[in-house]
């Protein structure tokens, strides 16, 4: 049986470690953070095509019994006024809805799910470096440890240290936006019904959505230059809604008054992504997720194309006759999809072209919408 490394415990890896622990291989997930928790001020959207993913897995009920649903989106101006509504991805299918969840929350429910599956998942391990060899791939941790499997999938985020192992000069650069997230309990909105609500406002992209027990989850998207870091890793809550508030009070939106019914649960981040041509393989060790093809949160795409990853290298392994032509077939199956997205996310972060519906709506149109149900399928061979 062939034996995997995942390196990071996050979406991206702990998915892998279930499609390859379906597939048959032997897997160990190696995670430096010392519990399952991470990013708790932030939250996600799962589109169809993640949850799609997920349920190829028989990993839907760990992340439906988690947020919410999003059915349907609505589109407002600087003004206020709604100029579009419309169904939000496969809103017909239960299992193929969006789901909106905190990050935190996903990344327990995941690992939880592969623990009940009795694949190891180590906290703690904080990878130092990656030797490879003729046969195999030797993990070296900062406690002195290693472990050694045929192949490791760098899976450990935008920072990955497997990256800086294989492709040193590649970093992330700056996508043109803040990005802020929030909760409130506070808030007077009764936007709720299983709708994510965009505006479009004069000087940020906002969008928020009202859980079932009245709790709104939003973002806000501003051009600027980078905050520095100091900015993200000492500001207050309260200095990042003041930083906030004077761009969404130019319109005439919900969006101010629901920043400011917000109290400590806000979180400001740069967006930031990978240049498409980033080097994603050297021999057994392969990138995927953030760690390959961060691109920027404009299209809400972040996790799901790292699902869609997890359940494509799992039966690529599987189907190939060995594993160089399976490395060789994931990344030529993959690299136009996540590339042809960090293109469209950044260009909407940049303003560089004006968006489509379905760009607005967190599905850009991308190649190979109708092949990508058949890759996914699992009963259906790689090839």
């Amino acid at each position: 049986m062939t034996r995997v490394l995942v390196i990071g415990g996050g979406i991206a890896g702990t998915t892998t470690a279930l499609a390859l622990d379906k597939a048959g291989f032997e897997v160990a997930v190696h995670e430096a953070h010392p519990d399952s928790a991470e990013d708790l001020g932030a939250f996600l959207t799962l589109a169809s095509n993640g949850m799609r993913a997920l349920a190829q897995i028989d990993a839907s009920a760990a992340v439906t019994a988690l947020g919410f649903p999003l059915t349907s989106m609505r589109v407002l101006d600087d003004t206020g006024k709604e100029l579009a509504q419309a169904p939000l991805g496969e809103a017909g299918d239960p299992l193929l809805r969006y789901r909106c969840l905190r990050r935190g929350d996903l990344n327990s429910g995941l690992q939880a799910e592969a623990t009940r599956r009795g694949i190891a998942v180590h906290h703690g391990n904080r990878l130092t470096s990656v030797q490879e060899n003729g046969a195999g791939v030797t993990a070296h941790f900062a406690d002195g440890s290693t472990a050694t499997a045929e192949v490791l999938i760098g899976a450990d985020g935008l920072n990955s240290t497997v990256r800086q192992a294989i492709a040193p000069d590649a970093r992330p650069v700056y996508a043109g936006q803040r990005v802020f997230y929030g909760y409130t309990g506070a808030a007077s909105t009764s936007d709720g019904g299983a709708r994510i609500t965009m505006v479009r406002g004069s000087e940020a992209a906002f969008g928020f959505a009202v859980s079932p027990d009245g709790e709104t989850y939003w973002f806000a998207r501003v051009a600027d230059d980078p905050l520095p870091a100091e900015a993200t890793d000492q500001g207050t809550p309260a200095g990042w809604r003041e930083l906030l508030l004077p761009a969404l009070r130019k319109d005439a939106t919900p969006a101010a008054d629901i920043v400011a019914a917000t109290g400590d649960d806000v979180l400001v981040t740069n967006a930031t992504e990978l240049p498409p041509g980033t080097p994603w393989r050297s021999g057994r060790v392969l990138l995927l997720g953030d760690a390959a093809h961060a691109a920027s949160p404009a299209t809400g795409q972040g996790a799901s194309m790292a699902m869609e990853d997890a359940v494509i290298l799992a039966k690529s392994l599987r189907d190939a006759p060995d594993t160089d032509s399976a490395l060789s077939v994931y990344e030529e199956l993959r690299r136009p999809r996540v590339e042809h997205n960090i293109t469209v996310s950044g260009n909407i972060s940049r303003g560089t072209h004006s968006t489509s519906p379905a760009a607005r709506s967190g599905a850009p149109a991308r190649p190979g919408e109708d092949e990508l149900v058949r890759l996914l399928e699992w009963d259906a061979s790689i090839r």
